[in-house]
């Protein structure tokens, strides 16, 4: 690989796995499986209703930032990873009539959960 293509990794972070300088080691990395934790919330979340208790797959890893529960409210200092995950659109709405397209939102590390692949 060259110089030039690792510095432009080690820049974006973008589906890159690595230890960001604030100290967060991201859990998952671009293809793995995941489902959005359909847990309740209190005010305000990063993670959107319509992608709760869906399964998806990490497209891109994008930056670590505060945890934004705790931000609304003037706490500092938790910091987490964000990801780009896509889903299928037929997985959201069952009645969708095309099979293969696909749409992507941010959420947190802490709303994401594995999913075991057999």
């Amino acid at each position: 690989m060259n110089q030039s293509k690792v510095m432009e990794q080690n820049q974006n972070n973008i589906g890159v796995l690595e230890e960001h300088s604030v100290g967060v080691k991201p859990r998952f990395k671009v293809g793995d499986r995941v489902q959005i934790r359909n847990r309740p919330y209190f005010f305000y979340t990063r993670s959107q209703m319509w992608a709760r208790g869906v399964q998806g797959s990490i497209a891109a890893l994008t930056y670590p930032d505060l945890v934004p529960e705790d931000e609304a409210f003037n706490v500092d200092g938790r910091v987490e990873q964000y990801y780009i995950v896509r889903f299928r659109q037929k997985d959201l709405w069952p009645g969708y009539p095309f099979d293969n397209d696909t749409i992507q939102t941010e959420s947190p590390e802490r709303w994401l959960e594995p999913v075991e692949t057999k």
